[in-house]
């Protein structure tokens, strides 16, 4: 059997994108009865966009946001009035070491060279896109959690630096089973990083 579905080129990356993210990502997951949408958030930004249109479309929307400490020792980034007022509308906020990095990271940086885990980040980040990279990561790191499963899909986004512009149908999986994930649909994503 053969689908067609077109995808969105972004002409560059970027936040300017992520109004027409939170659109593209609503209107696939209600064409293919996802009812779950993880998608990445570091202050809120993105969240609160993705919240308006999840909410109309009655979609779950889950926020997985950066591991306190990310930026600077014991701090974290989003929004905390954010959080609390997107956790009473029932969005699930999923806050988690980074599963393409974590401990990997700290070992590189302290001895020098990269570890598996940071190459296939790389990987992705340099032959697609770096939304692709944080999309998968927060998949990871929200099937971790218990916050998707993963015997069936969701909508994920990520983005370059601020805001939203790739937008993809993920199979999930956890971490330590990383190859059983399965990305099924580019939706939408940046032609140029």
């Amino acid at each position: 059997m053969k689908t067609e579905k077109s995808i969105t080129y972004f002409s560059s990356p970027g936040k300017e994108n992520t109004k027409d993210c939170a659109e593209l990502a609503a209107a696939r997951a209600k064409e293919l009865g996802i009812s779950d949408v993880v998608v990445a958030s570091c202050s809120g930004y993105t969240a609160r966009i993705f919240w308006e249109e999840c909410k109309k479309a009655g979609l779950h929307l889950i926020v997985v946001t950066h591991a306190v400490g990310f930026e600077a020792p014991g701090i974290w980034e989003f929004d905390c009035e954010l959080a609390k007022e997107l956790t009473e509308e029932g969005v699930s906020i999923v806050t988690g070491t980074h599963a393409l990095s974590g401990m990997e990271r700290a070992i590189s940086r302290r001895l020098g060279g990269a570890s598996r885990t940071e190459a296939i980040a790389e990987a992705f980040r340099r032959t697609i896109s770096i939304g692709m990279k944080v999309a998968v990561e927060c998949v990871l790191i929200a099937a971790d959690q218990g916050a998707v499963p993963v015997d069936r899909e969701v909508v994920a986004v990520g983005g370059t630096a601020e805001g939203a512009d790739t937008v993809l149908v993920i199979l999930p999986s956890h971490t330590a089973t990383f190859f059983d994930l399965q990305v099924r649909e580019f939706v939408a994503m940046p032609r140029n990083r």
